[in-house]
């Protein structure tokens, strides 16, 4: 485990952030981080509650907000998708921000509840009941529903049909719940109820969803003589409002406070985490005193009754008829450590095929496994989140050792140290995000292999068992790109393209862009494949395109069975191979094509990008034998040619019905049809690599005819390459990188051979749109 980079504010005469009490964040799947600090004002006297957003691979660029909360925020939560922030503060105040025009450096507070003055200490999204497993065990199948299989798990609420209800569950310091559930046309519905009929005070609590559907709440009062209660909290609506029921759970005493030895020593109960939002039968556990801290995991699990032998004779319990209680057991306990300031705990959704302990031990290399403890020493550990044995360790600046004790009465005396008062792991656990007792931000990168050495094979198959669990569920995967090396790039796009294929027609139709988007960004990260990326965004474009155009055409009838247009389209096209577009043309219902005038004119731009990428193609095939050319591999993608070909075919079309809407040509005669002398190259070489299992080479007639495009049409320029001024190669050579919020640090990144200088943009270069929203390790800047 070691430090990737760190981001701090820059100093002011006037105002400054300062890290507020509490400090929190949260780390979304998109791989954005939410977290807080307070902007003092020293004319002014008050404090402002920031809340600042961050894209990972762009630090330096936050956006920051004025929350308009009035109190301290207390939470920080964001929802499955990434795009919703839910905020609370300590006078019972809640807001959700949702992202505006899918922008990452846009939001706006669209709607809130409110417990008037009582500070909210727990906060959650009601869950969706959408829960994916992974299966260490079976990384080496080859099917990803053997990999990743979704669980049966009930959504907390549901509308008609079965839809889950979207809302959220908070928890306040006073004992109540109060839940708010958005309804589909905007209207928030808010029900407020107290967790049992004696209320007490809650200084800690956390929220956990069960299978069946049941949310599970846990609280402590802090002190660790008082037990930790759990409750079960039922949601419905009755007659268009929210209710909620409540029911008390069994509860415990941390084994720290039944030992004699440590009966007093850890008076309070610092921490109380869930190991995971849906896994409501195992809680750790943190009591600390002024400088130590011991950690406990619990798990809840079914018991048999015990029955008095003069019951057994009366009436004996056989199998299943005996009763069974829920009770908690320990699992496992540290051993007295330093004073624990913050917890992490990871967010994958690893599956075992058993909770014992030795089955812990066993898989205990894999990223996911372990949870981030930061002590006021500076220094992190993660340790097994079942066994709790420590699986690496990071000393920060100030936690190095002392060699005698007269270093350690001046360690004590030069002030307190700088710790993390909050963490967050990454949704693949590869790395860790911290915000220490200055408001700086640390970006630390933990190894796949926690600390041991493992054959480049066993990396390798990490590395890509976690891409594949991005590629399904669609999560962004710049914190695995932290670990892959120059060296490893050719292999992880092999084998990912080799993993993808062996997948059903229709789940590989589905990731079609995140395979691209994903391949894209791994070869951003070595010299001997950033040729490729250049033909990796232009398929994403390709693929965009083609989907909004498709999408526009509609059925001349609205009773037609079976295929859309957009799929006669591909049928029609793949099946008739003429070179002549006309003869392509007329097997077309033209009257699926008809389209408003204004909406044609308004395509122009999409229209003209594919004409001149179809030109640029064809005239770089004499010099296909160059991989280091962009566009080198379009020339053998049937897939690609044939969606090309379409689009001319529907260009075509549409140009009958308003020429303008046409791709503009600079030709040397005017009689000449630029269009249909396109097509009938471009059919040429579809024909060639049509079959992906028999690939033929271009004849010498083609070959010719497209030497001649330059001398017939105006070869156009493309602008290849975004900007990289990302953050992710500069950390490849292990080094820190400082950085300061706010100002960027200049264009960085790899450098660049002068092969590629003729498709490299730089930022005073006119960009052209492209593909938005895949990845930020695909991003340049944020618009």
């Amino acid at each position: 485990m070691d430090l990737a980079y760190v981001c701090e504010w820059e100093k002011r005469p006037k105002s400054d952030h300062c890290p507020p009490i509490p400090l929190v964040c949260a780390w979304s799947c998109r791989n954005l981080i939410a977290f807080t600090t307070d902007l003092r004002n020293e004319e002014e006297r008050d404090l402002t509650h920031m809340v600042h957003i961050i894209d990972t691979e762009h630090p330096w660029d936050v956006y920051s907000v004025n929350s308009g909360h009035v109190e301290a925020i207390t939470c920080l939560e964001w929802d499955q998708s990434g795009s919703r922030l839910l905020s609370a503060d300590a006078d019972g105040h809640i807001k959700c921000w949702s992202m505006t025009d899918h922008l990452a450096n846009s939001w706006e507070n669209t709607m809130g509840s409110m417990v008037e003055g009582d500070p909210v200490v727990a906060l959650s999204w009601l869950h969706n009941g959408v829960k994916l497993a992974l299966h260490v065990e079976k990384s080496g199948a080859s099917n990803f529903g053997e990999k990743f299989s979704r669980v049966k798990f009930s959504p907390s609420l549901t509308l008609f049909g079965g839809k889950p209800m979207e809302g959220w569950i908070a928890v306040t310091i006073s004992g109540l719940v109060t839940v708010s559930l958005l309804k589909p046309n905007g209207q928030v519905l808010t029900s407020t109820e107290s967790l049992c009929r004696l209320r007490c005070r809650v200084a800690l609590a956390d929220v956990a969803f069960t299978g069946g559907g049941n949310i599970v709440v846990a609280t402590s009062d802090g002190s660790s003589a008082s037990p930790v209660q759990f409750y079960k909290v039922c949601v419905s609506v009755v007659n268009e409002k929210c209710k909620i029921d409540t029911e008390i759970l069994p509860s415990l005493f941390m084994r720290c406070t039944t030992d004699p030895a440590r009966k007093d020593k850890y008076p309070a109960i610092t921490h109380l985490k869930f190991l995971a939002r849906d896994m409501s039968e195992q809680v750790l556990l943190c009591a600390s005193n002024q400088n130590n801290s011991i950690v406990e995991c619990w798990s809840l699990r079914k018991e048999g009754l015990p029955v008095n032998n003069i019951f057994q004779q009366i009436s004996p319990v056989v199998g299943d008829k005996q009763p069974m209680i829920l009770k908690w057991r320990i699992l496992s306990a540290t051993n007295d450590l330093d004073r624990v300031s913050a917890v992490a705990l990871p967010k994958l959704p690893i599956s075992l095929t058993n909770t014992d302990l030795k089955v812990a031990n066993d898989t205990k290399f894999f990223p996911g496994l372990g949870l981030a403890l930061a002590f006021h020493d500076g220094s992190v550990h993660i340790v097994h989140r079942l066994s709790l044995q420590m699986m690496a360790v990071f000393h920060g600046s100030s936690s190095q050792r002392p060699v005698d004790e007269q270093t350690i009465k001046r360690q004590r005396t030069t002030g307190p140290l700088v710790h993390f008062k909050a963490m967050q792991l990454s949704w693949t656990s590869l790395a860790l995000a911290g915000i220490d007792s200055h408001g700086k931000l640390s970006m630390l990168r933990i190894s796949p292999s926690m600390g041991h050495v493992l054959d480049m094979n066993t990396s390798l198959r990490h590395l890509l068992f976690l891409l594949e669990y991005c590629m399904v569920t669609g999560y962004d995967w710049w914190d695995i790109l932290l670990h892959v090396q120059p060296n490893m790039v050719q292999n992880l796009v092999e084998k990912l393209h080799e993993e993808y294929t062996r997948q059903s027609a229709a789940l590989q139709q589905v990731l079609a862009t995140r395979i691209v988007a994903m391949k894209a960004s791994l070869c951003k990260l070595s010299s001997s494949t950033i040729a490729r990326v250049c033909d990796y965004h232009a398929k994403l474009f390709l693929i965009a395109i083609s989907c909004t155009l498709k999408s526009l055409l509609r059925p001349h009838f609205l009773n037609t069975p079976d295929k859309s247009p957009g799929d006669r389209l591909t049928e029609v096209c793949s099946k008739i191979t003429d070179i002549d577009i006309d003869k392509v043309m007329i097997n077309l219902k033209t009257e699926e094509f008809v389209l408003e005038m204004n909406t044609l004119q308004s395509l122009q731009q999409l229209i003209q990008w594919v004409g001149d990428f179809v030109l640029y193609l064809l005239a770089s095939l004499p010099n296909q034998g160059s991989p280091v050319r962009p566009g080198h591999s379009f020339l053998r993608d049937g897939a690609s040619l044939g969606m090309f070909r379409e689009l001319m075919v529907v260009i075509r079309i549409w140009g009958l019905l308003k020429p303008s809407c046409l791709p503009v040509y600079t030709a040397t005669s005017d009689t000449q049809d630029s269009m249909s002398l396109l097509f009938r190259l471009l059919t040429k070489l579809w024909l060639c690599c049509r079959e992906e299992s028999h690939i033929t080479e271009p004849d010498d007639t083609l070959i010719d005819e497209c030497c001649l495009l330059p001398s017939q049409l105006l070869i156009p320029n493309i602008d290849w390459l975004p900007i990289n001024d990302g953050i992710i190669s500069k950390l490849q050579n292990k080094q820190l990188v400082r950085l300061q919020f706010g100002k960027a640090p200049g264009l960085i990144g790899h450098t660049v051979s002068s092969q590629f200088d003729a498709f490299v943009r730089y930022k005073d270069v006119k960009q052209i749109d492209g593909v938005v929203g895949i990845s930020p390790a695909l991003r340049g800047h944020w618009i």
